[in-house]
């Protein structure tokens, strides 16, 4: 039996039946699936249905992410073309880029622990699709970069906000979920670069393309307003309430930098296949510029795919089984591509690569966020601030080594990375709890207890 849920105070009037909003029916409706896929809340089912909310809420924000960052991605030539800019001119806008998500995860992600995550994801989720808009405008090189700083910076602190957000609803779920919210963000990314291509099929520059989007991510964001979880509803019972700016001591520890060093593992190999995979199958393996494109297309599928199963890979196997299995598939696959040495083959080993890295990020982020839940927001911020020089760095060090040694040669370092992470997976089995909580002395998250 679950427990009893408080009653709220009232005025001692007997109170009017009310009608249920409209949007109960379809959460009621999505809670019989939920149930019937075996991911059933320990709650009373009108609970489930706020919870479910909750979850759809954090999924938009990881949705509104990626589609946000996709149709910018998918616009740069544009951007490019309109100011007249050479590459290497180019290169510094995207550095501003870079800078300003660093900035944003190391510096600014930790306000989700003094504020609560959900009151930055809000906010930082409405800049994530205002601020998109300006860069299409921006008149000269110098302004592009001060608007992409800006953006980058909001950026990264949404990063954190809703990864610590996804791990506070995990944390209310009961159940690893936290593959799905990445799944979500591979799907947005994808959204994006289509919805840019059609602009561009169109014939209309990023002025419209970024305002289109930049709407439609504005919208989202004010769903997920109106239905995100608040941090304190997730907090365990036995810890204490957090109280705004209570615990501002950094956090520092060589278990969640070595989590971050796994997590930067990992965005190498997801870096390597962003700038390197085309060029591999159509330099060195000699194929069409078409079927080139085909390999990053094979490891984005994959890692999509791999990661709507992740949830349910997780219930079975546990975290750090499958990083084990992952970490073997990527580098096997990815590493018999490279002997081979065919363009078909290159293709599947990518789709390898994206299948066994699609689940390492969201596994690493939920072991460091779950280290310490009061602190999650500056354990996420170093964690993924560690991980994002991955993805920047790693494409870097790889094209730095193909001038020494080749570029299949130089491929081989996201081989061993994965090989690395695999063995290393140990760091993700969780703290021993103080003493096991039976179900029925679980309380529900009080903000699941209030009326709509």
């Amino acid at each position: 039996m679950p427990p009893m849920l408080p009653t709220l105070p009232n005025s001692g009037k007997p109170s009017a039946a009310r009608a249920p909003p409209p949007w109960d029916t379809v959460t009621a409706s999505l809670v019989t699936v939920v149930d019937a896929w075996g991911y059933t809340v320990d709650v009373r089912p009108v609970d489930r249905a706020r919870l479910l909310r909750a979850r759809i809420a954090t999924s938009l924000a990881f949705l509104l992410f990626g589609t946000a960052l996709g149709a910018w991605t998918s616009r740069i030539p544009a951007v490019k073309e309109r100011l007249g800019l050479s590459d290497g001119r180019l290169s510094f806008a995207l550095l501003a880029f870079a800078a300003g998500c660093i900035v944003g995860m190391s510096v600014l992600g930790r306000l989700s622990d003094r504020f609560g995550s959900d009151r930055v994801m809000v906010p930082t989720a409405l800049g994530e699709g205002v601020l998109l808009i300006p860069a299409a405008f921006a008149p000269n090189l110098v302004t592009l970069c001060l608007v992409l700083f800006v953006f980058g910076t909001v950026h990264g602190t949404l990063n954190i906000a809703m990864n610590a957000n996804a791990t506070e609803v995990q944390r209310a779920w009961g159940a690893p979920i936290m593959s799905s919210f990445h799944a979500v963000y591979s799907i947005g990314g994808f959204l994006g670069a289509v919805a840019g291509g059609l602009f561009a099929r169109a014939d209309l520059g990023p002025g419209p393309t970024f305002t289109g989007v930049g709407a439609a991510v504005v919208v989202l964001a004010l769903w997920v307003t109106w239905w995100r979880l608040p941090a304190a509803a997730a907090a365990p019972a036995e810890a204490p309430a957090a109280t705004p700016g209570a615990d501002r001591r950094p956090v520092r520890s060589l278990a969640l930098v070595f989590l971050g060093v796994l997590a930067m593992f990992a965005l190498v190999g997801e870096g390597a296949a962003a700038d390197w995979s085309a060029v591999y199958v159509r330099d060195n393996l000699h194929s069409s510029a078409g079927f080139a494109t085909y390999a990053f297309a094979a490891f984005s599928i994959a890692m999509t795919v791999a990661r709507l199963c992740g949830d349910w890979l997780t219930r079975r196997l546990g975290p750090v089984l499958l990083m084990r299995i992952s970490g073997v598939l990527a580098a096997a696959g990815l590493g018999t591509a490279l002997l081979v040495a065919e363009p078909v083959a290159g293709v599947i080993g990518f789709a390898f690569l994206g299948g066994g890295m699609a689940c390492a990020a969201p596994q690493i982020y939920s072991a460091a966020g779950n280290r310490d839940p009061a602190r999650a927001g500056r354990a996420l911020s170093l964690v993924v601030t560690i991980a994002y020089l991955g993805f920047v760095l790693g494409p870097i060090l790889i094209g730095a080594a193909s001038t020494v040694v080749g570029l299949p040669v130089a491929l081989g370092i996201p081989v061993v990375l994965a090989l690395v992470m695999s063995a290393a997976a140990g760091a993700l089995r969780p703290k021993p709890e103080p003493a096991a909580r039976t179900q029925s002395s679980d309380p529900v998250p009080a903000h699941l207890a209030d009326e709509s």
